[in-house]
């Protein structure tokens, strides 16, 4: 139990401005954590500059896959977070998966409202083209937020008539912005992490004016007809599980190759945290990946 509880704190302190409201505080903290928790053995970081915007490269030194990338979309509620924060996902990503990771820091809100960050995605993606990757060579990865945006990013894609990624993992994403799964209520007084007043806090700061039913906003609502194979993870303690359950149910519902693992007793990614279920589900990412979208 002792431990638990450290985990939970270490959870909380990640996550932002549930209890503190000090946006530039939390940024700060969560890169400090990013720079304590990321430093796994045989990783390496390396800084690039996309035509003005930071990214950060994530390898790892052992023998590892160069003609595939994970192209990596960091959470924080689209106020917080960055590529050093990332570090305790990216890290993990590039050692389990034995390929190379590329994080971008997108603007971030209130400073930057939607659709900033989507088009900070999208410069990531082109850049990744002009280096060579093929879209099949691309796995994009993101944890709260940042699967909102993956999700909104492979949406554009679309869009666009764009050949799309060789898939998608989403931890914990953030989906639906209407707030109006079932998990808001059912969940509210066990979710560790979360609270509705923060959420809401983050729903204004980045889309204060914005429809929420807008698939790049909520991308719950879009049409994924001919979307990559897609691998969903969970805790069932979040208030956000609704997000999660019902876009599994409406990926299948397109045809879309479909996995959801929901974690018992598990909080909001809780895959960043140093302990034996984190490291059991960065192992089902890496068996997804090797049975599902290498073959895709």
């Amino acid at each position: 139990m002792e431990t638990k509880q450290r985990l939970l704190k270490f959870v909380k302190m990640a996550h932002g401005m549930v209890e503190n409201t000090d946006i530039e505080k939390h940024r700060q903290s969560q890169n400090h954590l990013g720079e304590l928790m990321g430093h796994l053995k045989d990783i390496r970081f390396k800084d690039l500059d996309v035509d003005g915007m930071h990214c950060e490269w994530v390898s790892t030194e052992r023998a590892h896959v160069h003609k595939k990338v994970i192209l990596h979309c960091h959470g924080g509620g689209y106020s917080t977070g960055s590529s050093l924060y990332a570090r305790t996902l990216t890290a993990k990503l590039a050692a389990n998966l034995a390929m190379e990771v590329l994080t971008f820091d997108y603007r971030l809100a209130p400073e930057n409202t939607y659709p900033a960050p989507l088009e900070d995605a999208l410069k990531a993606w082109d850049y990744l083209m002009l280096k060579g990757y093929g879209a099949r060579d691309v796995i994009v990865t993101g944890d709260s937020a940042g699967g909102n945006l993956a999700l909104a990013l492979v949406l554009k894609l679309k869009e666009q008539k764009r050949l799309l990624p060789k898939g998608l993992i989403l931890l914990s994403p953030w989906t639906d912005l209407t707030s109006s799964g079932e998990s808001f209520e059912e969940k509210k007084d066990v979710d560790p992490v979360l609270n509705g007043p923060y959420i809401e806090r983050m729903i204004k700061a980045y889309a204060p004016n914005e429809d929420l039913t807008d698939p790049y906003v909520s991308p719950l609502f879009g049409d994924f007809t001919g979307f990559p194979p897609t691998y969903v993870q969970v805790g069932s303690n979040e208030i956000l599980l609704s997000d999660s359950l019902r876009l599994s149910e409406r990926l299948s519902a397109a045809g879309v190759v479909t996995r959801l693992d929901v974690f018992e007793g598990m909080w909001h990614v809780f895959q960043m945290a140093p302990f034996k279920t984190a490291t059991e589900a960065m192992e089902k990412i890496a068996r997804f990946v090797i049975e599902e979208m290498m073959h895709y």
